[in-house]
């Protein structure tokens, strides 16, 4: 059976060091680290000569070499303070923000923004906004501009039209397969989703009824178990979601009322368990998907 590191330690601190090879080893390193070697400074470990300023400078508690930053055969090396967890908290409010002034308008396509500029905007420094940009740039919400910033995509109607057909060939199935086989209490969950797409569409916020919008479809999806479809689908959404180029914030407060009251139609029609009513809502509501 093999000693554990804790009965190691132990027997190296009653039996004396016996001259040979590790005595070499000491004497070069007390000769590298310019301390003198002194009997008294054996640790519990057995090492020799390496107490006083190492000591002081890894702490204590800490294994030896942690202030190299060595691993030990003993312990896996101490965690480091968690300053990217706190960033990420800001990014991700940045882009909350970045994604509410492109909905409502305020960030107009075709115009060009610099990280700094935003930053003040937000009374945070530019790397956020600069991380928070390039994840727009992924969504394709906008495209970078090499020494200069963001610049918002033109959003033309072709390619809002390819969107909804995209969103129509990955959701409409799904919505007609899950008719068929969810009970009726399942959805009616969803319920408190659905009447809060009209709340959200009532208060004439397009940033609003977006994210409550993606929830409902988000809870419908989830329920046929694919978690890919659900990110997939779920991405194409939000990009269908940004507003085309000359359209200001998108659709009005009636065209976001109108698309709500779908929802709560669709789910009606889904409880009550009529195929035909469902299978006409879900074309109507995709077909003109946004």
């Amino acid at each position: 059976m093999k000693p554990s590191a804790y009965s190691a330690a132990s027997a190296a601190a009653r039996v004396p060091a016996q001259p040979g090879a590790a005595d070499a080893h000491r004497e070069r390193d007390v000769h590298r680290s310019g301390a003198p070697d002194r009997g008294g400074d054996r640790d519990r470990s057995g090492d020799r000569g390496r107490g006083g300023s190492e000591d002081r400078a890894r702490g204590a508690g800490e294994p030896v070499g942690a202030a190299r930053g060595e691993h030990t055969h003993s312990e896996p090396p101490a965690p480091r303070p968690r300053v990217v967890v706190q960033r990420s908290s800001v990014r991700g409010q940045v882009l909350d923000a970045l994604r509410t002034a492109l909905l409502s308008g305020e960030l107009r396509p075709g115009e060009v923004y610099s990280a700094p500029a935003l930053g003040e905007r937000f009374g945070v420094s530019a790397t956020p906004v600069r991380e928070a940009m390039q994840q727009l740039a992924v969504e394709g919400a906008v495209e970078v501009v090499p020494n200069r910033g963001f610049r918002v995509v033109r959003r033309g109607d072709r390619e809002l039209a390819e969107l909804a057909e995209v969103r129509a060939l990955l959701e409409a199935p799904v919505w007609l397969r899950l008719s068929r086989t969810v009970p009726a209490e399942r959805w009616a969950e969803l319920r408190p989703l659905a009447e809060s797409t009209v709340r959200a569409a009532s208060s004439g916020c397009p940033a609003t009824y977006a994210e409550a919008d993606r929830a409902f479809h988000r809870a419908v999806l989830a329920l046929a178990g694919n978690e890919q479809l659900v990110a997939i689908a779920g991405d194409v959404h939000r990009r269908a979601q940004w507003p085309p180029a000359g359209a200001g914030a998108g659709r009005g407060r009636a065209g976001l009322i109108a698309d709500a009251h779908e929802h709560t139609a669709l789910l009606d029609a889904l409880i009550a368990g009529d195929q035909e009513l469902v299978r006409t809502l879900v074309g109507e509501h995709f077909t003109g998907a946004r």
